[in-house]
Formats: structure tokens, C-alpha cells, sequence
């Protein structure tokens, strides 16, 4: 083992996602030393680099995986998780998602992918003022922390990132393949909470004609 991965799981930030200022502090010293520990811990492949200036200790020096959720909030603070993302997190989909998705209310939309870490895409999305974080929630994964979509707001991003038009029910539960009883067992406050957030006709319209065929 190197000396910095003892120095990290000592400190008990073997489980954090690590900033380049953190590792800083925690070897002190001149930058080539800390240039040269750091360098050696990557190449034995105890630390891997999540992206320019963020580490994370490999799994097996790690209680816990790295919940790909949370690293996402690293990468990009101030995102949430949303979209198939956060559906499939829900159960709201069938289907597995490989990659994360997360929406930025700055910056441009970006991708990261990492062998060993995943697949991470920030799509920049545009609302009301205000209303960036209207139904998105904090929760403790793997004693890490996400902020995550609701399931309305997760689908209503992804109208919002594809253009979709309102099609009908149908369109909803088999085009998208949304768990009928999921959506149906939503309350109509869930729903209509949402017209707020986006400046879109088309989002309304999808919002005003869910509502309307679930007869909510």
C-alpha cells in the first residue's frame, strides 16, 4: 500500500471524493512531494482520478463502492439526477440505466466517462426562477448524498431534454415505458406543482394533458 492511501484511510476520508486542495492539506509539504505520492498511488492503481482534480480511492480500500449518484454531485456541484436516471432509480422504468444523468442550471452540457467509475452526462436546463431544485430531493446513499429527482420532475425533464410533444396516456406508459401503476397512484399536487418550473409551452401542455387523462 502507499503511503497516501494509508495517509487517506487513516484521516477516514478513504470513502470521500477527494479535491486536489484536500490532498493538499492532508500531505502538506512541497508540491513536488505531494506531485510525486500522488503519482504513485495513481500508478498503483489505489487512486483514480474522477475527473482533472478529483480522486477517489480504489474499491478495495473503500468500505463502501462509490455510489455513482454522489460522484456525480461532485463532478458537477449544484446538478441533481434526473431524467431515465432517476425513473429507473424510482422503478418507474424497467429498464437498467448505465449512465447518469444529471441536470446543471449553468455552464454548458457536458460528458465524462471513466473505466472503472462509469458514464456521467450534465445536460444545462433552463426554468423559472426559483425552481430549479421544485421537486428534488436529498437522499443518503450508501451513507453518501444525491439529490435526485422526484419521479413526476424526472419525467417532465426528460420531455424537456427530448422535445417531446403531449401524445396521450398511451404514449406515457408504453412509448416510455412508465409504470402505469406508479404514475396513476401519483397525487394530483405532484402534478400540478410542477407548472411553475418550465418556461415551455410544451412541458404545460404535456403536465395539463396528464392530468386530464388521469382524470386528476
Amino acid at each position: 500500500m502507499t503511503p497516501l492511501t494509508e495517509l487517506i484511510i487513516k484521516s477516514g476520508d478513504a470513502n470521500h471524493v477527494l479535491s486536489a486542495r484536500q490532498l493538499e492539506r492532508l500531505l502538506g509539504g512541497s508540491d513536488a512531494r505531494r506531485y510525486g505520492l500522488v503519482n504513485r498511488a495513481l500508478k498503483a492503481g489505489e487512486l483514480l482520478t474522477a475527473r482533472r482534480g478529483l480522486y477517489v480511492l480504489a474499491q478495495e480500500y473503500r468500505k463502501n463502492p462509490v455510489h455513482p449518484f454522489a460522484l456525480a454531485q461532485q463532478l458537477m456541484p449544484g446538478c441533481y439526477v434526473s431524467a431515465e436516471s432517476a425513473l429507473s432509480y424510482h422503478g418507474w422504468i424497467p429498464e437498467a440505466v448505465r449512465s447518469v444523468l444529471s441536470i446543471t442550471a449553468k455552464g454548458k452540457s457536458v460528458s465524462y466517462e471513466h473505466e472503472a467509475l462509469g458514464k456521467f452526462e450534465f445536460r444545462r436546463m433552463t426554468v423559472n426562477s426559483g425552481y430549479f431544485l421544485q421537486a428534488v430531493s436529498r437522499y443518503e446513499l450508501q451513507h453518501q448524498v444525491a439529490l435526485i429527482a422526484d419521479p413526476m420532475r424526472a419525467l417532465l425533464d426528460l420531455i424537456y431534454l427530448r422535445k417531446l410533444p403531449w401524445q396521450g396516456l398511451d404514449f406515457v406508459l408504453e412509448g416510455l415505458r412508465i409504470d402505469e401503476q406508479a404514475i396513476r397512484s401519483l397525487p394530483s399536487s405532484n402534478i400540478i406543482k410542477l407548472l411553475g418550473v418550465y418556461k415551455g409551452k410544451r412541458e404545460k401542455a404535456f403536465i395539463e394533458g396528464l392530468l386530464r387523462e388521469l382524470d386528476l
